[in-house]
């Protein structure tokens, strides 16, 4: 997984309450297993006509927006279905944080385990930065995990919290798995006295 310390990039804005997980990715790209190719059916029925052409007015199709790598979304984001696919499909996208005022429990906990920062401020918080993402291109928000904090475009900063230990995952770049192997030695130990045992 890849480390998340610092990030500044261009902010989208989303206003919409309720993002559920089938907005995100649609259960029609739920067959594969694979974690990268997601990105282009990222809120794939906002994107895209039945016919398959881009939506113009939708923020990620926008220009300005192409290359967004931070989300400013409405209250209760990832709601419905749990499916993993979601953060994979954000990530694969290109985002790296989805600030909100809320997000469902399974998918807030599957952005950490997949390298996405999910912050949680309140609504004035998130209505400012809102308004911020809303000036195109111009729309520079730097994050600082180390130090909790985000600046917008115009200098002002926001401080916001994180559980430490997912704080300390993120940084590292470790997920469930990384998380195991740190204890590899200590897990080779066991299996070979298992071995050992069995042999008597």
């Amino acid at each position: 997984m890849e480390k998340f310390d610092k990030l500044t990039g261009i902010a989208a804005p989303l206003d919409i309450i309720n993002v559920d997980t089938d907005m995100i990715i649609p259960k029609q790209f739920l067959k594969t297993i694979q974690r990268s190719g997601l990105g282009k059916n990222l809120f794939d029925e906002m994107r895209y006509t039945p016919e398959g052409d881009e939506i113009a007015d939708f923020v990620l199709n926008q220009p300005a927006y192409r290359s967004a790598e931070i989300l400013v979304a409405g209250d209760n984001f990832g709601c419905g279905s749990s499916r993993e696919h979601a953060p994979w499909a954000l990530l694969d996208f290109g985002i790296r944080c989805v600030i909100a005022p809320s997000f469902a429990d399974i998918f807030y906990n599957n952005c950490f385990k997949n390298g996405i920062l999910p912050i949680v401020l309140p609504q004035a918080d998130v209505d400012k930065l809102m308004d911020d993402a809303k000036r195109g291109a111009n729309a520079t928000v730097s994050i600082d995990l180390e130090s909790q904090t985000i600046k917008g475009p115009d200098g002002g900063e926001i401080a916001f919290e994180v559980d430490a230990f997912r704080k300390q995952c993120l940084m590292q770049g470790l997920d469930d798995i990384g998380l195991t192997l740190q204890k590899a030695t200590a897990i080779d130990d066991y299996e070979a006295t298992l071995d050992a045992q069995a042999w008597r």
